[in-house]
């Protein structure tokens, strides 16, 4: 194997490659990136049995090949080589990377026991890369961390129409956000339960392509999701199990609802947070005109702050852990926010608070996203 490819084009390909790599991986070849030379491109990809990436790019092939190497390491390299073009060949066991008057010589691993990597030509739909790639940061953040129950460490896709649904939630929370969906043959509901960080990668890598190609597969043999975008394709086997039916938890509407600057209410439970403990909640007092914030931390330390809001509805006390909050908050990435205040047959119980965006004080809200947030659970 022999090639010339450009420095950018190489250092940008392996380091798409190398970043789904796993951190401790079960076999010492899946530590590896592997590249094939043919046909005047250039293709490179990962795989660790569950996760996989690949790419193509154009380069001058001397001689066809394949060669197995350190993924870290070629990709550590690769970022910090000389603006010059790279050539890279294999010799007998060793692959050899030069660029301008830096040279690096790299063991090669067993090829021939690398595992085959998923290849998924058919296409279940499209959607626009931004929205995605938005709707994946309004989402992902509510997937649960504890690998407890694994559902819930997802995010649940699900497809109907034309339109795509994320959803994630840990419990405390629930965030869904629907997006466009142009069917490309698939014609039929699918549903996928993928990982969050997968989910995460994903959006950050394609925001900028367009269009992101979904491919969902179950076929008895496999179960998995296919992204891609431009030049680029990321495959994740799905997580088993049921997702819990969180869709039901969302009320219908909501007549009880306060409006406010978004920004200017992060700043304040950004202080007002100051004084807390770790867990504690903060408390929200909203009337027509002003909400109050106040905290009580240790030694004695307290905080209180006013902020305007335009309440439509009752006056509300509720108890909510800040940073919860404000996750909500962020991922409305409009200038207001709506906060709607949910019934539940005990009086003095406040239920579920939502968060939706509004784009101004006197529109409706926008809800293609959505973030319920129970008050009742955070308060220990």
């Amino acid at each position: 194997m022999r090639f010339t490819v450009n420095r950018d084009v190489f250092s940008d390909a392996v380091s798409f490659a190398v970043k789904l790599l796993p951190q401790r991986p079960t076999q010492p070849l899946l530590s590896g990136v592997l590249l094939h030379a043919e046909d005047s491109e250039l293709t490179i990809s990962s795989f660790d049995y569950e996760v996989s990436a690949r790419t193509g790019v154009v380069a001058e092939v001397s001689d066809a090949g394949r060669a197995l190497v350190s993924g870290r390491l070629l990709g550590e390299i690769a970022q910090r080589l000389p603006h010059s073009d790279v050539q890279v060949s294999l010799l007998e066991s060793r692959v050899e990377v030069r660029c301008g008057s830096a040279s690096f010589s790299l063991p090669a691993m067993p090829v021939e026991e690398y595992p085959q990597v998923p290849v998924v030509d058919a296409i279940s739909g499209a959607v626009p890369a931004q929205d995605f790639s938005d709707a994946v940061s309004q989402v992902s953040l509510a997937a649960s961390k504890d690998d407890v129950t694994p559902v819930i460490t997802g995010v649940q896709f699900e497809v109907s129409e034309n339109s795509l649904t994320l959803t994630a939630t840990d419990r405390y929370r629930v965030a869904t956000r629907g997006i466009d969906w142009e069917d490309r043959g698939a014609g039929e509901h699918l549903s996928a339960l993928v990982p969050s960080k997968i989910v995460t990668e994903v959006g950050k890598t394609f925001a900028h392509d367009g269009e992101v190609r979904i491919t969902i597969v179950k076929d008895g043999e496999r179960e998995l999701i296919a992204f891609t975008g431009g030049n680029k394709t990321v495959t994740s086997l799905l997580i088993k199990g049921n997702y819990p039916p969180v869709g039901r938890l969302f009320p219908e509407n909501v007549d009880n609802y306060a409006v406010v600057n978004t920004a200017e209410l992060i700043e304040a439970v950004g202080r007002v947070g100051l004084v807390l403990e770790r867990e504690a909640a903060l408390r929200f007092s909203f009337a027509e005109g002003a909400v109050m914030l106040e905290a009580a931390g240790t030694e004695s330390a307290q905080a209180v702050e006013s902020v305007d809001v335009h309440l439509l509805g009752d006056e509300m006390v509720v108890s909510l852990k800040p940073q919860f909050l404000l996750d909500g908050l962020r991922s409305t990435h409009s200038e207001f926010a709506r906060i709607a205040f949910t019934r539940t047959d005990n009086p003095g119980k406040p239920g579920p608070v939502l968060i939706t965006s509004q784009r101004s004080k006197d529109e409706a809200d926008d809800a293609s996203f959505r973030y319920l947030l129970q008050p009742n659970l955070l308060l220990r």
